[in-house]
């Protein structure tokens, strides 16, 4: 087996993670836009909470919404700057991680983070 030069490194976040902010978002996407559809009685202390948040603070949640979105943005940016940083030069990898950061946040991007580039000069 060929060893990587570090160039192509991609590493997929854990299912947990994926799992967790994909049915995180879809809720607050599901509160934000479609309110009146959440079935808030079957939902427990859950449903209340959302209930007294889309009542009371609903301007609030969809401001929210986009900033959560902004900062999954910028953090996928951030990615792009440390793939350049690590030496991760291929384009096909450069987008997998600009979008898996994008759509899974830190989940993502601490593990672009954590990687150590093995013998390769941090460039600027």
């Amino acid at each position: 087996m060929a060893k990587s030069d570090g160039s192509s490194y991609f590493r997929r976040c854990s299912l947990f993670w994926i799992v967790t902010v994909t049915l995180s978002m879809g809720y607050y996407t599901w509160a934000v836009f479609w309110p009146e559809q959440l079935p808030y009685d079957t939902l427990g202390p859950l449903g209340a909470l959302s209930e007294y948040l889309v009542k009371e603070y609903h301007s609030v949640m969809y401001k929210g919404w986009w900033l959560a979105w902004a900062v999954h943005l910028c953090e996928a940016l951030v990615a792009l700057k440390v793939c350049s940083d690590k030496g991760i030069d291929s384009p096909s990898t450069r987008l997998l991680w600009f979008v898996q950061t994008f759509l899974f946040g830190f989940a993502s991007l601490g593990l672009l983070l954590k990687y150590k580039a093995g013998g390769r000069a941090k460039r600027h």
